[in-house]
């Protein structure tokens, strides 16, 4: 295909968030029209690599190539396979909800605020085609500028302190990684080409090594336990929309990280430290599920929460099946619309109520109706109820992780029981029984604003959970030349 469709699916948001920013605030309204109209623009440039993507085939696609650096032979070369895809459809659609959710809420600097958005979702679109390391690597990082702005501007009374803590976990996470890259660059003969380094024979003490300089950078972007005490913090003062994106999209750039170069490039570190990685992500699901119980504010509960459910993700990488590394992927795109739909029902709440806390509510459903059976549904697929998006992945982990431990896998089925906890506590506490609290008497139910985002979600949730069928068919071919790359042995150097 001759259109540079990748190049037009990474530039389109980012250029329309220039423009958004070239109109400033004299002109609010003309600033959310434009923004709108971008993250339209990018969801409907993406949309024909849903149409047009080979199932068939684990080959790249749409690829593009250009020198960018040509001292350093470092060049401008993208390409998707499906689970690029997922992730890209998944980020554009959340990019135009999250500036319709935005709309009204935000009051000042509207322009830097949407232009932020439109710009993060460029840049995210860009580390999940990226196909040469240092390419990847500038995507990566640049993708903090944006949400560090976002927490730190409009984020709530101690939003700097959560900015700079996201900031400084996330940049020195990945730090490490750049060596990793530079010391590959160099043994692939000046070379920053993934599928160089897909080829490239390393001594296992090498591969230890790499891996760990990887899995730092992708463990804080999961997160993982126990480097994820930047997450509450982060989701706590963030704005809504900047917890719909950070949750939803962000964590993902961790677990495909994982898949992307961990992987292929060192299998068999992979397969060595796979015990240790599993080990963590069962903790995560486990402990993490239980702090999610005692929380208070809600916010804080759906964060823990999200990092239970990303539990899953790594568990299921590691694994090393095609079963578990689809349910992975599954649940990150499944997560991917349920916690975006979490966080905003806290902030269709938050925006009445100016509280997050559990206690400061009660009886909302005899206001708020539609919200309360919109939220019900969230909730139930934040809980892996059968027929939502929720259960599809956790499930095929589960089997998966069941034909490698019977204790594993029941270990890893407790976040079904700890999810169904803390979430239907929270949502009987929040919307069931009688109006306790004055200002809940006086709730109005779902603007059309907030019906159509939530609707748009729940439609999503529904679709993938009676029908995953389409989303397992674009990653199959996709899963088995993964799990060729991480095949133990194949390019293990002899020696020290």
């Amino acid at each position: 295909m001759n259109l540079p469709i990748l190049s037009l699916v990474i530039w389109t948001p980012i250029f329309a968030g220039l423009a958004v920013l070239f109109i400033g605030d004299r002109n609010p309204r003309a600033a959310r029209i434009i923004a709108l109209l971008g993250s339209i623009a990018g969801l409907l440039v993406a949309l024909p690599l849903w149409c047009l993507f080979d199932i068939k085939t684990p080959e790249f696609q749409f690829v593009e190539s250009a020198p960018w650096i040509a001292a350093f032979n470092v060049n401008y070369h993208v390409g998707i396979d499906g689970m690029s895809l997922l992730l890209i459809l998944l980020n554009c659609i959340t990019t135009v909800l999250v500036i319709i959710a935005g709309w009204e809420v935000i009051k000042e600097r509207v322009s830097q605020y949407m232009a932020a958005f439109l710009i993060l979702s460029g840049l995210m679109n860009g580390v999940f085609c990226a196909l040469d390391a240092l390419l990847f690597y500038v995507f990566f990082e640049a993708t903090l500028i944006p949400m560090f702005i976002i927490i730190g501007v409009w984020g709530g009374p101690n939003r700097v302190y959560a900015a700079v803590k996201f900031f400084l976990y996330t940049l020195m996470g990945s730090l490490l990684s750049l060596v990793a890259l530079i010391y590959l660059y160099n043994a692939a003969g000046g070379s920053f080409s993934l599928l160089h380094f897909y080829d490239l024979p390393l001594t296992l003490n090498v591969q230890i090594a790499i891996f760990s300089a990887f899995m730092l950078a992708f463990a804080v972007k999961v997160p993982m336990w126990p480097v994820h005490t930047w997450l509450p913090d982060a989701h706590v003062e963030a704005p809504t929309g900047g917890s719909v994106v950070l949750a939803a999209v962000m964590l993902k750039l961790g677990g495909y990280g994982f898949l992307r170069l961990s992987l292929p490039i060192t299998p068999d570190a992979s397969h060595e430290l796979a015990g240790f990685v599993i080990a963590l992500s069962l903790l995560a699901v486990v402990y993490i599920g239980l702090v999610a119980l005692v929380q208070a504010d809600m916010k804080k509960l759906i964060a823990y929460s999200s990092i239970s459910h990303m539990g899953f993700v790594t568990l299921g990488i590691f694994i090393f099946s095609v079963q578990g590394i689809e349910g992975a992927i599954l649940q990150m795109i499944s997560h991917g619309f349920i916690s975006a739909a979490m966080f905003l029902c806290v902030g269709v709440l938050y925006d009445r109520m100016h509280t997050r806390m559990i206690a400061d509510y009660g009886g909302v459903v005899n206001r708020m109706p539609v919200f309360a059976a919109l939220f019900m549904l969230f909730a139930m697929a934040n809980a892996g109820l059968p027929g939502t998006s929720g259960f599809v992945g956790e499930w095929l982990v589960i089997l998966a992780t069941m034909k490698v431990s019977f204790w594993y896998a029941v270990l890893g089925a407790t976040t079904l029981i700890f999810g169904a906890a803390y979430t239907l506590w929270m949502y009987k506490r929040v919307v069931f029984g009688e109006i306790a609290n004055p200002h809940v008497a006086e709730l109005n139910d779902l603007s059309r604003r907030e019906f159509f985002i939530l609707a748009v979600l729940a439609l999503f949730v529904l679709v993938m959970g009676l029908y995953p069928a389409p989303f397992g068919a674009v990653l199959h071919e996709s899963v088995n030349e993964i799990l060729r790359l991480a095949a133990p042995g194949r390019k293990l150097l002899i020696g020290l």
